[in-house]
């Protein structure tokens, strides 16, 4: 950023006239940071890239489908941190504020999105990696990924104990990717503190193009106001992301914006082969994650007795699925033919699940699995590990590995920001919306999405585009064998790599599989550069 552009961006944004005041002399120290690191060519490690400054943001955020601002602001809370890694201190920058999306035709105003973003000091920004994180929902925020995933601090969950010590506590993140590339927490629209500007509403931007078109803007303004263009850029989403993700990943290669890598986190890339989203589909993609669930809770036959032994009988159970299970389901779904009596016994062995049910239940949903593998018990949509007592306020909410991590992310993601990151608004921040209610799901000539042409096409136009995607093996909601089937259709694609972990939906809170992930992602930004 220019110094003139630095000042009128702030000036056309502020409309007090003592907050002008302060962003004009921010401007001006701005600048004279901006002057002695271009001077060698390379930024001096002892000026600081932004002065330091809180926000008070004088705006309200609302989350519902009619809102939208008059008054947007860039204004944002600027703070300097450092975190030990690897035996050395890493020292960054942290700016929490809004960046508003424009119409990348006509340059109006679209959306003000709320967005964390996390820089490392001393480095050329203009050579530096920098991620794009989002959940999904539709309608959740990414504070679930900014506070439990990658990010320079995370909440230690205790995951899967059901009754962890509350609050969280708030520690510095050993498996931050910081050291390998700038993150950005971005929140949609009506999540967080985002919202649509006038005359648009939340609900513009509620459906699966709006949606990645009003990301596509975001990201590119994000880009150019930083000077991020020659940048290596990664978008990573988790759930609904990953739908998002296929699809912006498409638009951005189309507009010519390149991309060097996607990670997907706990996909839902074809809505019509997810059971749980369409029900004329059939659960023979849930059936592996029925299957390590079982293995968990020590009630197949035989019970794994170490990681091996569960890679061994996971890959049997996929084989199972595809060559029987999957089979006979299709022809008792749409020919009603029936199962074959042989079946069960495999059925009940492989889940622990007795083969009464699967008599009453051959395309057995997750609900009644959850609610049926250990009577009086219901299991955690999100992650199986995590149970509760029927009837018990932990199973009230229907998931209770959503139930017990909710609250305390709310209360630590309220906090932080605003005493760590020096950033607060005249509104609460907005963990989850309504937006699924009045979501357009249609895309390319389907009712519900199927992404999976999207990614063809994005690796189509960019044959060096990286793709991991990441998996758990207790996630009821994302079925990881459902994604490995979605993914075989892009015909094994060299760039494209699987991985399954322990855990489940999030499989960062996971201890013990975190420092895992952390590993295949660095490796994976090695393979972008290499790549690039």
């Amino acid at each position: 950023m220019s110094c003139s552009e630095a000042l009128m961006m702030l000036i056309d944004q502020e409309s007090q006239w003592f907050l002008w005041l302060r962003a004009f002399g921010s401007a001006l120290l701005l600048c004279l940071a901006l002057a002695c690191s271009s001077r060698s060519g390379a930024p001096a490690v002892d000026v600081p890239a932004v002065p330091q400054a809180t926000f008070q943001d004088p705006n309200s955020y609302a989350a519902h489908g009619s809102a939208a601002l008059t008054t947007p602001n860039e204004g944002s809370a600027v703070s300097r941190h450092s975190i030990s890694l690897n035996g050395g201190t890493l020292a960054y920058t942290a700016t929490a504020g809004h960046l508003t999306a424009v119409h990348p035709q006509n340059g109006s105003a679209e959306a003000s999105f709320f967005y964390v973003a996390y820089t490392l000091d001393g480095a050329v920004p203009a050579t530096r990696p920098v991620t794009f994180f989002y959940n999904g929902g539709p309608g959740s925020a990414s504070v679930w990924l900014h506070l439990g995933s990658f990010g320079p601090k995370r909440l230690v969950t205790g995951t899967p104990d059901p009754n962890p010590p509350t609050p969280f506590p708030l520690v510095d993140n050993q498996e931050t990717l910081l050291g390998a590339t700038d993150l950005v927490f971005v929140d949609a629209v009506s999540t967080g503190h985002s919202q649509a500007i006038a005359p648009y509403t939340n609900s513009s931007f509620w459906g699966v193009d709006a949606d990645a078109a009003i990301f596509r803007d975001f990201i590119t303004r994000y880009v150019a106001l930083n000077h991020r263009q020659t940048s290596q850029k990664f978008l990573f989403g988790e759930s609904y992301g990953t739908t998002r993700t296929a699809v912006l990943a498409h638009m951005m290669e189309s507009a010519g914006m390149r991309l060097s890598g996607i990670v997907l986190l706990s996909s839902v890339l074809n809505y019509n082969a997810n059971a749980d989203m369409l029900d004329a589909s059939g659960y023979g993609g849930f059936f592996p994650s029925y299957a390590s669930s079982g293995a968990y809770w020590n009630l197949t036959r035989p019970v794994p007795a170490d990681d091996a032994a569960l890679g061994a009988f996971l890959q049997s159970v996929r084989t199972f699925t595809a060559t029987r299970y999957a089979p006979a389901l299709d022809a008792f779904l749409n020919h009603g033919a029936a199962p074959d009596a042989t079946l069960f016994p495999q059925l009940s062995s492989n889940t622990g699940l007795p083969e009464s049910s699967w008599n009453a239940n051959f395309n057995l949903d997750a609900w009644t699995f959850r609610t049926t593998l250990r009577p009086g018990v219901l299991l955690g949509r999100y992650d199986a590990r995590v149970s509760a007592p029927v009837g018990s306020p932990l199973a009230q909410g229907g998931d209770p590995s959503s139930s017990v991590i909710t609250v305390p992310f709310a209360s630590a993601l309220s906090q932080y920001l605003r005493v760590t990151l020096g950033y607060s608004a005249g509104s609460s921040y907005t963990i989850s919306s309504n937006a699924i209610q009045g979501w357009n799901f249609h895309h390319d000539g389907l009712d519900l999405p199927d992404v999976i042409p999207d990614l063809g096409t994005a690796l189509a136009l960019n044959p060096s585009l990286q793709v991991l995607s990441l998996n758990g093996y207790h996630d009821l909601a994302t079925p990881f064998y459902q994604t490995e089937l979605d993914l075989a259709r892009l015909s094994l694609q060299p760039t494209v790599e699987i991985a399954v972990y322990h855990g489940g939906h999030m499989i960062y809170l996971n201890d013990a599989s975190r420092p895992r992930i952390t590993a295949d992602l660095l490796s994976f930004y090695q393979r972008a550069a290499t790549a690039r």
